[in-house]
């Protein structure tokens, strides 16, 4: 009797590891992987985090709260200042500069 018992729930508990990969395939429950685009609060969100970076506490919250209300400059500067070092990168190997003068080249083109 012992040895039928043990049988049969060995055969339930193996069949249930065999019909496992069926339910896992069907298209109910596998799920795609497209990813929706983000909202404009969602993208201001991630900015305002990526530019708080190195903050804690309060000065981290106090920070992200100015930036979603608009109340920061950070983002607007720091692309004009991108396009300004791709700007000076760009003329600085147009003029093959090199060295102690492309330093000096590129200071003051980001300066100016």
């Amino acid at each position: 009797m012992r040895i039928r018992t043990t049988m049969l729930a060995l055969g339930l508990s193996l069949g249930a590891l065999a019909a496992a990969p069926v339910f896992a395939a069907t298209p109910a429950a596998t799920k795609t992987t497209e990813h929706k685009p983000m909202t404009a609060q969602q993208s201001k969100m991630a900015t305002c985090s990526h530019e708080s970076k190195g903050m804690k506490g309060d000065a981290h919250k106090k920070f992200m709260s100015d930036c979603l209300h608009g109340k920061t400059a950070a983002a607007p500067a720091k692309t004009s200042q991108q396009e300004k070092m791709k700007a000076c990168n760009a003329d600085a190997k147009a003029k093959h500069l090199k060295g102690a003068g492309r330093k000096a080249f590129m200071s003051t083109c980001l300066k100016g």
